[in-house]
């Protein structure tokens, strides 16, 4: 009679409780823990590229490795895009077996890519954002332990970095295309028109004030944090139905060099309301236009797959969707 007591289970039992369940029927008897680590952290990084250095492997071992176990399980685990991979039903089912067998034996081996506790939780989105509504929100966790490794950038980089492995939480201004990344509505920042009182008086007395608001805004310096004015331009287009024929008197880096310019004097622009909330409040800025129907912008927080290990991945997300509620 086989002594069992001292015997390490096999991978099988581990995830089918002895083998006899359905889901235990995916796997072959005795199948490779390696394979079984690596089709894992594929799976949360969403990439071969990105795991490969996770696992101290090369890109074509981590493809070899995936590839040898679709064929012990005889079904395709990821579907192969431009950038990254896309999760099958079958992966989805795999991994809802076999991640918290693996992480248990992480945490037995001391830690690695799968252990999660203790992990910092890499956040990123636009700066000014991050300044002004994020990183506030987030103190009280940084506080009671959380490690959070934030960045900075444009959404369309920043998701890039993400399929690559590099963020567990994005702060999008767009919904992510395809279905590799999940994504929930965060909340909608409204874009107001801005000056300083001292030009908000000038356009008011304008002799072309008669002519309507943007007739009086002719003489007066737009200043934008890029040539092509896409923000200025869409708030003509949304609320006054027009094109925008201004060019730029100034541009500057970003948004926060838009606020400083457009608060010591220099012109006007539009700008995220979060941004210029308390310049507004304290009259050192006023609102030239208040239509009834402000243009938003949808945020969105994005969660790269498998990031969900880190417990303060999940501690992060519920806590941006709280406060969110008041921005």
């Amino acid at each position: 009679m086989e002594n069992r007591t001292n015997r390490t289970p096999d991978i099988g039992e581990l995830v089918g409780g002895g083998g006899g369940a359905a889901a235990g029927r995916q796997l072959p008897a005795h199948a490779d823990l390696n394979l079984l680590r690596t089709f894992l952290a594929v799976y949360r990084a969403g990439s071969f590229t990105a795991a490969a250095p996770q696992l101290g492997l090369s890109q074509p071992t981590v493809t070899a490795q995936i590839r040898t176990l679709e064929q012990q399980t005889g079904r395709e685990l990821f579907t192969r895009l431009p950038r990254g991979v896309e999760p099958t039903p079958p992966a989805h089912g795999l991994a809802g077996q076999v991640a918290a067998p693996l992480d248990a034996l992480a945490s037995l081996e001391g830690g690695g890519p799968q252990s999660g506790q203790g992990t910092p939780v890499h956040l990123a989105g636009p700066s000014e954002l991050l300044c002004v509504r994020v990183l506030p929100a987030l103190a009280p966790l940084v506080a009671d332990g959380l490690q959070l490794r934030v960045a900075q950038g444009l959404t369309e980089p920043l998701l890039e970095e993400m399929r690559a492995g590099r963020h567990d939480l994005v702060i999008a201004t767009r919904r992510p295309r395809g279905r590799a990344l999940e994504s929930v509505p965060l909340a909608d920042e409204e874009y107001v028109l801005v000056a300083s009182p001292a030009w908000a008086r000038r356009v008011a007395d304008h002799p072309a004030a008669d002519g309507g608001l943007c007739a009086a805004l002719r003489d007066v310096p737009l200043v934008t944090y890029a040539e092509d004015l896409p923000i200025a331009r869409r708030y003509w287009r949304n609320v006054f139905g027009k094109q925008l024929t201004a060019r730029a008197a100034v541009t500057v880096p970003n948004l926060y060099a838009v606020l400083s310019a457009v608060n010591a004097g220099a012109g006007y622009s539009v700008l995220p309301h979060s941004l210029c909330q308390e310049y507004l409040e304290a009259g050192r800025l006023t609102r030239l236009h208040s239509p009834e129907e402000p243009p938003l912008n949808t945020l969105f927080l994005v969660q790269r797959p498998g990031s969900d290990a880190n417990p303060d991945v999940l501690r992060v997300g519920d806590r941006l969707r709280a406060a969110a509620r008041a921005w």
